[in-house]
């Protein structure tokens, strides 16, 4: 590691976590760059360095949320727990299973997400403050279980996934999805270290510096999330749903 590749990766860190912080998505721009800067390095070992650095990111986004928005603990935990679970089972699938099959499927579900979402002017502007039930946390553990099993596999658009199924099934507001799928998030990341660590995939040498600058950014991005109210946060989610779609389509079309 040269300390030239660092001026670029650390700056690069920051900003993908003030998006991961805001909407999720910082994957999006982190991860390339990381190929970009590190070719030959072992793909795997680039995902779980993000993957553990984002921890910290993660985990200071939920507590700065956390400070300012009730959230539903009793849900959140058992959902995390979940997807903490899914993710390694997920992590070690991808050791054996090609991950180019679930691309299309994972197209189709990003569009139906974006019509519901961009023809719903609506959907995610308030929240409806129900009282959680047992039924809300058995599909918080059906959430849970598929989106850590697909974070540990795939990756791309979980985060998005998770605001979006908090607000259609748990008619959470924009907001406080947001900040419920950042606690997922992190058990989610967890989880899937569970498995890269004791492999040896962990390039610690990298995720110390990132994970500070993961700090600093997703601070940032919190505290943006919170002074722009749920009216910025749905735009930044259109516009992050879009993003991934066209890369994903690209990606199908040159395979």
């Amino acid at each position: 590691m040269m300390i030239t590749e660092l001026y670029f990766l650390l700056p690069l860190t920051f900003v993908a976590a003030m998006l991961n912080a805001s909407v999720g998505g910082g994957g999006l721009v982190l991860i390339p760059g990381m190929f970009t800067l590190f070719p030959s390095a072992v793909p795997a070992t680039l995902f779980a360095t993000e993957k553990c650095a984002s921890v910290a990111g993660m985990a200071t986004a939920a507590t700065h949320y956390a400070r300012s928005i009730k959230l539903p603990w009793d849900l959140l935990l058992l959902t995390a727990g979940t997807a903490f679970c899914g993710a390694h089972l997920g992590a070690r699938a991808i050791a054996n299973l090609p991950s180019a099959w679930i691309k299309p499927f994972v197209v189709v579900l990003l569009f139906v997400m974006l019509l519901y979402t961009w023809f719903r002017p609506d959907f995610g502007k308030q929240d409806a403050d129900i009282p959680i039930t047992r039924n809300d946390k058995v599909r918080g553990v059906l959430i849970g279980t598929a989106i850590g099993f697909y974070e540990g596999f795939f990756g791309p658009g979980a985060g998005s996934f998770l605001i979006f199924l908090f607000v259609r099934v748990f008619h959470f507001d924009f907001m406080r999805a947001t900040a419920c799928a950042k606690v997922v998030n992190m058990a989610t990341n967890l989880g899937a270290l569970a498995f890269f660590i004791p492999a040896g995939y962990v390039s610690f040498r990298l995720a110390i510096p990132m994970a500070v600058a993961m700090i600093g950014g997703s601070f940032a991005g919190s505290h943006l999330a919170m002074k722009g109210g749920n009216h910025w946060i749905r735009r930044l989610f259109l516009l992050l749903v879009i993003s991934l779609l066209v890369k994903m389509v690209l990606d199908l079309l040159r395979t």
